[in-house]
């Protein structure tokens, strides 16, 4: 049987480091995580968005916090078992960016 590696806390130069490769994405130092507006042309690109996300965090036992009216979706990744931002919140935060380039391209 594999043994599972715990989640570890991203020190902040892996955090500076990731967030070169994610520059949509704001780092909350209050609150310990990563955070990005993503803006669509309506709700219905919205909620497909939100819909396509909430699949994958299932799948990834990862979940964010969000919050959406119309075309918004306001994204937070955080891992609260580390308090702070583990691997995953950046796995996320990817995800979320190939997501948002998939339904943008016409």
């Amino acid at each position: 049987m594999a043994k599972v590696k715990a989640l570890q806390l991203l020190q902040a130069s892996e955090v500076a480091k990731h967030l070169q490769d994610l520059p949509l994405w704001s780092l909350n130092d209050q609150s310990n995580a990563i955070q990005r507006t993503f803006r669509f042309s309506n709700f219905d690109q919205a909620f497909a968005f939100m819909t396509k996300v909430a699949t994958e965090a299932e799948r990834h036992n990862h979940h964010p916090e969000w919050f959406n009216v119309y075309n918004k979706v306001e994204i937070t990744w955080t891992t609260h078992d580390v308090q702070g931002l583990s691997i995953k919140d950046i796995q996320m935060a990817n995800i979320c960016d190939q997501f948002f380039s998939d339904l943008s391209t016409p």
